[in-house]
């Protein structure tokens, strides 16, 4: 069987988050045959359902799903508060990807990118907003091709 999960980042960013006293390698060997069935301790070795079920339980545990969701909510205020159509995922994502906002679509933000965002949003709000041109019907930000509203209200 090949492998099927080459990056455990997920697992770990999660597993360190958890308060153990103990050996930590026994309490992961200890998950990881909890979540195989007692197939395997190795996390190379899990299928991706179940690697997948048992980091969504570990993020659950250490708290990272509720902070993410605060994370993602914030930003999408700022965007909007920015004039950013936040009901089409395809402009937030278009927005995302340029390198100087986040270099990756919005889902894919980690906790950390997500902080990160907020503070250049924030920034962005302080120095202005984003650029508009002469047009005062929808304008567009020239680098990123995301339609904005010119009378987006500060608040």
């Amino acid at each position: 069987m090949a492998q099927e999960i080459t990056n455990f980042a997920r697992f770990y960013t999660a597993f360190n988050k958890l308060a153990y006293d103990g050996e930590r390698e026994e309490f992961k060997k200890s998950l990881v045959l909890q979540y195989t069935w007692n197939r395997t301790d190795s996390l190379r070795e899990m299928t991706r359902d179940e690697y997948n079920r048992c980091c969504d339980v570990l993020e659950e545990l250490a708290g990272l799903k509720d902070e993410r969701k605060k994370r993602r909510s914030e930003c999408l205020k700022l965007m909007q508060r920015l004039g950013i159509d936040t009901t089409c995922w395809a402009r937030i994502n278009s927005f995302c990807q340029d390198p100087r906002i986040a270099g990756k679509p919005f889902a894919r933000l980690s906790v950390e990118d997500l902080e990160a965002l907020a503070v250049k949003l924030r920034t962005i709000w302080r120095k202005g907003g984003l650029r508009h041109g002469n047009n005062n019907e929808q304008q567009s930000v020239a680098v990123t091709g995301i339609f904005v509203n010119p009378n987006a209200t500060k608040n």
